[in-house]
């Protein structure tokens, strides 16, 4: 898409600047916040791509052990990463939390995250003054993730995107859709909605979900996705057998009734293409996960790429809503 432009300086953080044990920096949420902008990020540590082979090779399945750490930037560009992880939970049920995404929400930061348990896959919600100490606000159920929060309340209530995973869904296999839910102080929540079906989109043949928290608009709320294509032969990475193609989508909702898409990206807005995009730990993905809109109407758009670094990209708002809106 030509209106979009990925940074020269991608990928703008990896591994090799993180100063702890760290192989794999992904899938990072970003905000503006006290006069900076904060990310953070997906950690997979623990295994290097030579490790990981000599591993499957000897008839073992490999393990990547992950946390959550924190970078800051002055101009959305060039990060310095903390010096240790700020967000990690485990214990005898929950074996690591993941994927997170961050929302500024009446002056404070609020945390998405994945989770993964020995009974199911779950979203969690929580809190945080200072990004040392977090709250948690709410857990859902099983299998319910990919949160976005939106920035700000819509009818008094917070509303999130949430991608819910129901095996028995669409017949069976991974085609799962896009939901909304609302609640009154982000830990109970309900009036949960059909946003999309993965059938809208024409370059999804599996599952689509949630990917960046959507900003606002004055022509609705602008919103990233992700989407699955199965592809015909084996991708490049470290994973045998990996076949999922994601690439980003763009929709636009209503600023009244958010469950509403008004606007749809009939193309990819971001398809992998580069070298960092389409080789790594899982080759050809693209998955955002922030999306800032500066004053001066230029969009900055975070995403993780092939599962093994993060990445920036930059459009103009108009442009992007229109593209939405064709």
């Amino acid at each position: 898409m030509k209106y979009i432009r990925r940074h020269s300086s991608n990928p703008i953080l990896s591994a090799r600047d993180i100063p702890y044990d760290a192989s794999l920096i992904f899938n990072a949420g970003v905000a503006k916040w006290q006069g900076e902008y904060v990310m953070l990020f997906r950690n997979d540590y623990g295994q290097t791509e030579e490790s990981w082979r000599k591993t499957q090779a000897s008839g073992q399945w490999p393990h990547l052990a992950t946390n959550i750490g924190i970078a800051r930037s002055r101009d959305g560009v060039h990060w310095t990463a903390g010096p240790k992880p700020v967000f990690q939970m485990r214990d005898d049920e929950i074996q690591r939390v993941y994927d997170p995404r961050l929302t500024i929400v009446e002056g404070r930061p609020v945390l998405c995250f994945a989770m993964d348990t020995k009974h199911g896959l779950r979203g969690g919600i929580a809190t945080t003054d200072d990004f040392e100490r977090f709250e948690v606000q709410s857990l859902s159920v099983p299998d319910n993730r990919n949160m976005a929060l939106f920035p700000e309340r819509v009818g008094g209530c917070f509303v999130r995107l949430e991608r819910p995973m129901p095996v028995y869904s669409h017949g069976g296999g991974e085609h799962f859709d896009i939901w909304l839910s609302e609640s009154p102080d982000l830990r109970f929540w309900g009036e949960s909605r059909l946003v999309m079906g993965a059938e809208r989109v024409p370059y999804a043949t599996g599952k689509i979900g949630p990917a960046a928290p959507p900003v606002k608009t004055p022509r609705g709320w602008l919103a990233t996705f992700h989407a699955v294509r199965y592809a015909d032969q084996d991708l490049h990475s470290w994973e045998g057998n990996w076949r999922k193609e994601y690439c980003a989508g763009l929709m636009l909702l209503d600023l009244d009734d958010p469950s509403k898409v008004i606007g749809l990206s009939r193309e990819p807005l971001l398809v992998a293409e580069e070298p960092y995009e389409t080789n790594g730990f899982r080759g050809s993905v693209i998955f955002p996960g922030g999306m800032i809109l500066e004053d001066s109407g230029e969009v900055k758009i975070y995403y993780g790429a092939a599962d093994t670094v993060e990445c920036l990209a930059t459009a103009h708002i108009d442009d992007l809503l229109a593209f939405c809106e064709k």
